[in-house]
């Protein structure tokens, strides 16, 4: 059981890192409409609200989707 539960782990953090390694090379990342950045003499401030919203929404469809697969083989 711990050693599943321990390759889940790595499996999720792998996954996790492959996302962080690869979202900075993908163009459109901070870049949409809707994203508020704010350019000053000596400041910076980004929000990427629609990039944020996005991201939330694919998420959430592939948490869904593994959490189904997961119960399918459960059964």
């Amino acid at each position: 059981m711990i050693a599943k539960s321990l390759m889940i782990f790595g499996a999720v953090l792998f996954v996790i890192g492959l996302i962080i390694f690869i979202l900075p090379k993908v163009p459109w990342v901070g870049r949409l409409p809707g994203d508020i950045h704010f350019r000053g003499k000596n400041y910076r401030f980004d929000f990427p609200i629609a990039t944020s919203i996005i991201l939330s929404i694919l998420l959430s469809i592939l948490l869904t989707i593994i959490l189904n697969i997961i119960a399918f083989f459960r059964k």
